[in-house]
């Protein structure tokens, strides 16, 4: 086996040995070169507008983008609620709708049977379950409309023709056919009346 020389190796790593003497020097020149910056979000936000030509074209276009988008996301969110709040608050109108003919057949049996002096206790029990159950559907919101002496309105009363009643001023209700219901503001069906006209 051939004897190394102890001059061989130095020169081996030669070239390693000069590189690692060359970092250090090129990390000092680089730190001289640009120093270190610490900057908060705002800060480099606000460097950056800086920088962005503030009358660019592309710039305002993408600032009003922006604006818009933000815009039309709150009137989204509004209405979605406004949406929500009037599901919510008419949910029950398709049941109580259903419901109208109830009190309607117990009107009627209450006008026929409180005629009669027979049936005098069954139109008080009559008049107890309309009662009743009258006061269980305001609890949700509905409430009778259209009684004798109101004025016409159109909007609530739909006119079935008219009748003549000294009593009673021109355009008032003069008879009630059948009540109308208004739930939580909301028209659920119209009175049907006859109309006091004098001429």
């Amino acid at each position: 086996m051939p004897k190394r020389r102890m001059d061989e190796q130095p020169k081996q790593q030669e070239p390693e040995a000069r590189e690692q003497a060359a970092a250090p020097a090129d990390a000092a020149t680089d730190a001289t070169l640009a120093p270190e910056l610490t900057l908060s979000e705002e800060e480099l936000e606000a460097l950056c507008k800086s920088h962005v030509c503030p009358r660019c074209a592309v710039a305002t276009e993408a600032e009003d983008v922006k604006l818009r988008a933000l815009a039309e996301g709150e009137n989204l969110k509004k209405r979605l609620l406004r949406e929500s709040e009037e599901c919510r608050k008419f949910a029950a109108d398709g049941v109580l709708f259903d419901l109208l003919p109830v009190l309607d057949n117990l009107e009627l049996a209450l006008a026929h049977a409180s005629a009669q002096e027979a049936c005098k206790d069954f139109a008080a029990g009559v008049e107890l379950t309309r009662k009743l159950f009258l006061e269980t559907l305001k609890r949700h919101g509905l409430e009778p409309t259209g009684a004798v002496g109101q004025a016409f309105d159109p909007a609530v009363h739909e006119a079935l023709g008219v009748a003549a009643d000294p009593n009673l001023a021109e355009d008032q209700v003069a008879r009630l056919v059948q009540s109308g219901y208004v739930l939580k503001g909301r028209l659920l069906r119209p009175a049907k009346v006859l109309v006091n006209k004098l001429a």
